[in-house]
C-alpha cells in the first residue's frame, strides 16, 4: 500500500485546485499519452523477470497449517519462516475463503469505482484515519507524480464500517472482512511459531484484537504509455500482514534479490507480505520487501489490499526473547502504529523509508 493520505485538491498560490479521479482522465477519448505531470520514470536496470522459477514467491498451504498434522504443521511452519525471511512475500492456498467471495469483493469494489464522480465525493476527505475514504493518486498536495490510480480504504475493525453504496458492498465487505482477519490471525500464529515464540506472543504484544484493518481498493485503469506512468511507486506496508487479491490483470511487483519480479499468482490464492511492524519486532530478521504496482494498456486492473496492524495506540519495539537469544541490541525505539501511519503519509517519508526514522 503507498503513503495513506489523500485528497482531490492541491494548494496552488493559496488555492485549491481540483484534480481529476484517474478514471475520468483515462475515460478521455482525446487521451493518447500520459500527461506530464503523471510521468513516472523507472530505473531501466531494474527489470522484473516473472518466469523465473527462482523468482516465484514461496507457496504457503493454509489447511496444512491450521488442520495437518503436527509434523505437516511443523514443516508448513518451517517455510513460512523461510518465506518471511528470504522473500518477505508469499501465497497462501486452501485458506478456505470462498473464491465467489473473493470475486464477489472485487466486483463490490469495481461498482463502487464505477459510481459517478458526484456520488463518490461525500467520501472524499484528507484525514488519514476517516473511517471511509476515496481519492486519487496518493497525497496530491506533496507528491511529486501522480499515480495512476484512484482508491478506496474503509477501516474494517476495531469497529467495522461500510458504504450505503453501492447496493450490496456493505454485506459483501463485512463477510470478506471477517473471513481475510481470520486467515490473519492464522498467519500471525504461524510466523510467532516460525520465530520460536509461543503462537498468541504477536497477536497478545500488538493488542491484536483491537488492531486496525483496513479494506484497501486500488482502480488501476488501462494506460496508453505504461512505461511513463505507475500505480504505487516502490513502497514497504506499514503494518504486520497485508492480505492482497487482485482481478485478472497482474501488476503487482517485488523486489527480490535487487530484481523486481512480477508476481503471478495461483487463482484463488492471497498473496501476502509482511509489514514494517513485524521488521521492528524481529529486530531485521524478517524483512518487510519493497513492493510495487505497475499498469498496462489492455484493461483495468483492480486490488484490494487489507493490511492488518497493531492496535493505533500499542508501540512494536523488537522482541526481547529474539534479543536474548541472538545476542543483539534493539535497532529501533518505539513509536505507536498511529503515529507511524503518519509518520509515512508525511513529507519525511520522501526523504527516507519510515524505518530508517526509527533506526538507532
Amino acid at each position: 500500500m503507498a503513503p495513506a493520505v489523500t485528497s482531490l485538491t492541491e494548494a496552488s498560490n493559496g488555492h485549491e485546485t481540483e484534480v481529476a479521479s484517474i478514471k475520468r482522465l483515462a475515460g478521455s477519448a482525446a487521451l493518447s499519452s500520459v500527461p506530464s505531470e503523471y510521468t513516472y520514470t523507472k530505473n531501466p536496470n531494474e527489470q522484473g523477470d516473472a518466469n523465473d522459477p527462482e523468482h516465484s514467491i514461496p507457496t504457503i498451504d493454509f489447511a496444512l497449517l491450521t488442520s495437518g498434522s503436527p509434523d505437516q504443521r511443523a514443516k508448513v511452519i518451517e517455510e513460512l519462516g523461510r518465506a518471511c525471511e528470504e522473500w518477505g512475500f508469499f501465497q497462501v492456498t486452501n485458506h478456505g475463503v470462498p473464491e465467489r467471495l473473493m470475486k464477489s469483493m472485487i466486483n463490490a469494489c469495481h461498482r463502487f469505482f464505477d459510481l459517478p464522480e458526484e456520488e463518490k465525493k461525500e467520501f472524499q476527505t484528507k484525514n488519514l484515519l476517516d473511517p471511509i475514504r476515496c481519492g486519487t493518486s496518493a497525497n496530491v498536495a506533496i507528491e511529486k507524480v501522480r499515480l495512476w490510480r484512484d482508491f478506496l480504504k474503509v477501516i474494517a475493525h476495531p469497529e467495522f464500517n461500510s458504504l450505503y453504496k453501492p447496493a450490496g458492498y456493505s454485506e459483501v465487505s463485512l463477510e470478506y472482512s471477517k473471513r481475510t482477519r481470520e486467515v490473519a490471525t492464522e498467519i500471525l500464529k504461524g510466523i510467532s511459531e516460525s520465530l520460536g515464540l509461543e503462537a498468541d506472543y504477536i497477536a497478545k504484544a500488538m493488542n491484536w484484537d483491537r488492531g486496525l484493518q483496513i479494506l484497501a481498493a486500488n482502480y488501476y485503469p488501462a494506460c496508453p504509455q505504461p512505461d511513463k506512468a505507475i500505480g504505487i511507486p516502490p513502497h514497504t506496508d506499514h503494518g504486520l500482514v497485508t492480505l492482497l487479491i487482485q482481478n485478472e490483470m497482474g501488476g503487482l511487483e517485488v523486489k527480490h534479490k535487487d530484481q523486481w519480479v512480477l508476481v503471478n499468482a495461483a487463482p484463488g490464492a492471497f498473496i501476502v507480505n509482511i509489514g514494517d511492524q513485524i521488521q521492528i519486532l524481529t529486530n531485521d530478521k524478517y524483512k518487510s520487501i519493497w513492493h510495487r504496482a505497475v499498469v498496462n494498456n489492455k484493461a483495468t486492473r483492480i486490488s484490494i489490499a487489507v493490511p492488518h496492524g497493531p492496535s493505533l495506540d500499542t508501540p512494536a519495539l523488537p522482541i526481547p526473547e529474539l534479543l536474548e537469544r541472538e545476542g543483539q541490541a534493539p535497532k529501533y525505539i518505539g513509536m505507536t502504529y498511529e503515529k507511524f501511519m503518519e509518520l509515512q503519509a508525511s513529507p519525511a517519508a520522501l526523504t527516507k523509508p519510515c524505518l530508517e526514522h526509527l533506526r538507532i
